[in-house]
């Protein structure tokens, strides 16, 4: 109790220096001239239609000498360029593999503050991390008013189990509210343990005292970070993905020392080399951070200290659609989010240290982890089950020491930008929400150590991005009217495209039903269609692997539906691209190899094949029975053939090869093209143990022996009748 009790009073103390800090903050809210200033960024006009990728390349070979080479195609190059270009300098930009293919695509897709920063701020009187936290609610709002489509306000619920943590979390939560001043999202409220079952079913309701919700933004990261750069593309910039630095330029400059002029590059889809002049070299790469600062000076300290946080993706069903959920304190102290996106449901972070490599891959450790501390929070009616995991994927958190300070050990809070003595401009660090705030901090840094000329000043605070201009939230019933698109489907392109989403439609091919009109989708169980494909090419979209995880973001949300989309996807890119028979096979398997190393494809595949049999002597015989009714011949094993013949026996006639294919390939684990009895029942035991949720041989199996017992009946019946044929 005494324990409580000094807790308690550490938090009245909290609420004495919160207020105050909170009375700071509303004291230095946004000024009438900012508002003006926002007001007149609403009007900026695009420049230029987008233009495509062989027109950039030809911009960036053309000789032309820049003002800013940005180095990184994240949400930190693109805010760059969006920036630089913004201000009136001429800029280019170049990523070695696709935007946002690494870290930025890879986040928990919130947009927040930090909440426990604040706690921290509070609690250690540290005016660095308040300064911090008020950055990040100041980014908050920008964000959600710039691109209004591609984020929305999310409540986030924080259940209290223990009575003294209810004012604890209250004081805390409030604080937040008061630091975010008028940028506040929604203000935060609490909840009886009755309201919070009710609009969080699925938690477990046993001890719960009540629950705290507050609000944060929620975003699709990677078509995010797209925007952005598709932004800065229509300003002027010269962008591009897969182009890669092979070398930093350098030339004497006014005062004798080697200064950067520029990069050689090369373009990994032609493998053509080129220089490309700039008076400025920016480094935004994030976990690469290191290896372009060796290009500029082989004796240089690291300073990037890569994390790896592992995120799955769980059904739609273990979250209500419009709230999340925080545990701010699990077994190891760290903090997991539980949060609805695009219809399912993500879970985590880890916190783990790792090596920077281009190909994360989320191990089984992390997954059991996520698995085992949202099972704290959930009912007994949810079933935390290792084979409703949907997708899991791996992100490189790049912390960094800062190079400015001589402490260099200590990893710094917020990012840091640092100017090597040949002007390389280095950004590193900080957090997705303050990008744009990043990206101003280093075009003041390049403008300073570069000498350049721009212009205007900073002008991106409030600033549309891409398909904002003209978005509204009831947009999409334009798209069904007028264009005859299914609703799911119409309000899917209208919070993933904005108004540009009017420009995908044109793209789609009619369906030849009565409805919908138009939109064949690429996958029934997802609103994705073939425009978006087409239309993800004039996007910069160049592989499959940029189609089917940056472009739509169907690998994010279920790796095996990416499987079976694959070809269909690939099908059309092939007719755009005008790629080779060969080069589209080789796209497939690039894109396969992809899915099951970095999405948890293979994670999933090994984990059911690690399963020990643990049916009874009764579920062996009934499961051998089930696969002998499909085996007819008794060869040992069931073919595609088999298969088929199953399926079209209970009305299924119109399955195609793929699928039956697709039907075969989750339960041959030794992929020898046909199942045998062993791998049946390893599946069996799979989905008994809860590490497989279903599988569709399965339910072929079940339904072939009801159908076989069914006719059995049926003329067993018929002889009786006939009074044995007398």
């Amino acid at each position: 109790m005494a324990s409580r009790l000094r807790k308690f009073g550490v938090t009245a103390a909290g609420i004495a220096i919160g207020a105050a800090l909170s009375t700071y903050a509303l004291q230095h809210k946004d000024t009438p001239q900012y508002q003006v200033q926002m007001e007149e960024m609403q009007r900026v006009r695009r420049k230029r239609t987008l233009p495509p990728r062989s027109e950039q390349i030809r911009a960036l070979q053309s000789g032309d000498e820049y003002d800013v080479l940005i180095i990184g195609g994240g949400a930190t190059g693109a805010g760059c360029a969006l920036d630089a270009v913004t201000r009136g300098l001429k800029t280019a930009l170049v990523e070695a593999d696709d935007f946002a293919s690494g870290t930025s695509s890879r986040s928990t897709k919130l947009i927040h503050g930090g909440v426990r920063y604040l706690q921290k701020a509070i609690l250690g009187l540290d005016i660095e991390q308040y300064r911090m936290v008020k950055e990040a609610l100041h980014e908050r709002a920008s964000m959600l008013r710039s691109a209004p489509h591609l984020t929305r306000p999310l409540p986030i619920m924080l259940p209290v189990y223990t009575w003294w943590q209810i004012p604890y979390f209250w004081v805390g939560i409030k604080a937040y509210d008061f630091v975010a001043g008028d940028r506040n999202v929604k203000s935060s409220y609490y909840l009886s343990r009755s309201d919070a079952l009710e609009l969080f079913p699925m938690l477990r309701g046993d001890k719960l005292c009540g629950a705290i919700v507050y609000y944060d933004g929620q975003q699709d990261d990677a078509r995010m970070n797209l925007a952005i750069a598709l932004t800065a593309a229509r300003h002027g910039a010269s962008i591009t993905n897969h182009v890669e630095v092979l070398e930093l330029l350098k030339k004497k400059g006014a005062d004798g020392k080697d200064v950067l002029c520029g990069a050689k590059v090369r373009d990994n889809m032609s493998k053509k080399e080129w220089t490309i002049k700039a008076k400025c070299v920016i480094n935004a790469t994030g976990p690469f951070t290191d290896s372009i600062r060796k290009m500029d000076n082989p004796t240089v300290k690291e300073i990037c200290c890569p994390s790896s946080g592992v995120h799955i993706v769980l059904p739609g069903y273990y979250s209500p659609q419009q709230m999340g959920l925080l545990d701010p304190d699990t077994s190891d102290g760290r903090v997991i989010f539980f949060l609805p996106w695009l219809n399912g449901t993500i879970a985590g972070t880890t916190d783990s240290p790792c090596d920077v490599t281009r190909t994360p891959t989320p191990t089984e450790d992390e997954i059991q982890f996520i698995l085992s501390e949202i099972k704290n929070y959930l009912n007994k009616d949810v079933d935390v089950r290792r084979g409703d995991v949907l997708s899991a994927w791996s992100g490189i958190r790049p912390l960094v020491s800062d190079p400015n300070k001589e402490d260099t050990q200590s990893l710094a809070r917020n990012h840091i930008v640092h100017v090597s003595d040949s002007k390389l401009v280095t950004i590193a660090g900080g957090k997705w929400t303050t990008f744009r705030a990043m990206a101003e901090h280093t075009i003041d840094a390049a403008i300073k150590a570069c000498n350049l000329k721009p212009e205007r000043g900073c002008v991106t605070d409030g600033l549309w991005i891409e398909g904002a201009q003209g978005w509204t939230p009831t947009m999409y019933i334009r798209l069904v009217q007028d264009l005859g698109l299914e609703v799911e489907v119409a309000k899917h392109l209208a919070i993933s495209y904005g108004d540009r989403a009017f420009a995908v439609a044109k793209l789609a091919t009619l369906t030849g039903k009565r409805w919908p009109i138009i939109g064949k989708k690429l996958h029934p169980e997802f609103p994705y269609i073939d425009a978006e494909v087409r239309y993800g090419i004039r996007e910069y979209a160049c592989t499959c692997v940029d189609m089917i995880s940056r472009r739509l973001r169907l690998s994010f949300l279920n790796v095996q539906a990416a499987l079976e989309a694959l070809p269909m996807i690939a099908d059309i890119m092939a007719e755009e691209l005008k790629w080779s028979k060969d080069e589209k096979e080789r796209q497939i398997k690039s894109c396969e190899h992809f899915l099951q190393t970095q999405m948890g494809h293979q994670a999933n595949r090994t984990l059911k094949e690690k399963v020990p049999i643990n049916l009874s002597k009764q579920e062996v015989d009934m499961y051998v029975k089930r696969f002998e009714t499909i085996d007819k011949e008794k060869k040992g094993y069931v073919s595609i053939t088999d298969i088929k013949r199953a399926m079209k026996s209970f009305g299924d006639a119109e399955v195609s090869g793929e699928e039956l294919h697709d039907i075969l390939k989750e339960i041959d684990t030794n992929m020898n093209g046909q199942v045998e009895l062993e791998e049946y029942l390893q599946m069996m035991s799979a989905i008994k143990s809860g590490f497989v949720s279903h599988s569709r041989f399965a339910a072929v199996a079940e339904q072939e022996e009801i159908r076989k017992e069914q006719e059995r009946l049926k003329k067993q019946i018929t002889i009786e009748r006939s009074g044995g044929g007398l």
